[in-house]
């Protein structure tokens, strides 16, 4: 129970990754705000939690958009009356060839996980500097340092880590911590979207021979929201099986 009363807002928490954040923090203690774009998801993760005995609160946000973001904060601090923890976990990918990518494919990608990430993040920042206190903690992906077919997710990407850098800069002094984790091959349902073949390619790149459970990385952000990581900001952690090396 290392987050016990604490409040965490995740994004894209309706599934996958976030689903999996939601339940690891909830166990742990926290009060959670389930926010996804897609409610229903959202309130079925909400659900799972209140039946194992945690607290949670189903919001819908479209974190592209800056007036829903800024209610999403609203909203959670109406109800719970504080915020302790962001973790931006939203994201979506759009793939082509950079010949072939176009222009809207390049503009949501960068919309929802470049730009989302940054409203969220100002918005967390202006609450958790007036308190003292915060952790941030940014899902970015072994993808920012560059893949094929994703320009437009590598680039949103690259950017997450840049800001968390920033942020991580100029909020220290405040007591916030803000980092960045990039995971690699992780078990999802965009990964399961990926032809058989690809999928043994990408398993053939990973030095421990397996794809990654959500699991791996939510228990990774349990820790950098606890205050046994009240030391470590500014840092990009690979949850990836050694595929980052």
């Amino acid at each position: 129970m290392r987050l016990r009363d604490k409040v965490a807002i995740i994004t894209g928490a309706g599934r996958g990754i976030g689903r999996a954040i939601a339940l690891k923090l909830a166990q742990e203690g926290a009060k959670v705000v389930v926010s996804d774009i897609i409610i229903e998801n959202a309130q079925a993760v909400a659900e799972e939690i209140k039946k194992a005995g945690g607290t949670a609160l189903a919001i819908k946000t479209n974190i592209a958009v800056r007036e829903e973001v800024e209610q999403l904060f609203t909203e959670a601090i109406n109800h719970f009356g504080k915020i302790d923890i962001l973790v931006n976990n939203a994201g979506i990918n759009r793939d082509a060839m950079l010949h072939k990518m176009t222009d809207e494919q390049w503009d949501e990608v960068i919309a929802v996980n470049l730009t989302g990430t940054f409203y969220c993040t100002r918005q967390a920042a202006i609450y958790m500097r007036e308190r003292g206190y915060g952790r941030i903690i940014n899902i970015a992906s072994a993808s920012w340092l560059g893949n094929i077919g994703q320009a437009n997710y590598a680039a949103s990407k690259a950017g997450v880590v840049g800001l968390t850098k920033t942020a991580a800069r100029e909020l220290a002094k405040k007591g916030i911590t803000v980092n960045a984790i990039c995971p690699g091959f992780i078990d999802t349902d965009m990964t399961r979207g990926v032809p058989p073949k690809v999928w043994d390619l990408m398993i053939s790149k990973i030095p421990m021979g397996r794809v990654g459970q959500p699991e791996d990385v939510a228990n990774l952000v349990a820790f950098l929201a606890s205050d046994e990581a009240s030391y470590i900001t500014g840092e990009v952690i690979n949850v990836g099986g050694g595929m980052v090396l």
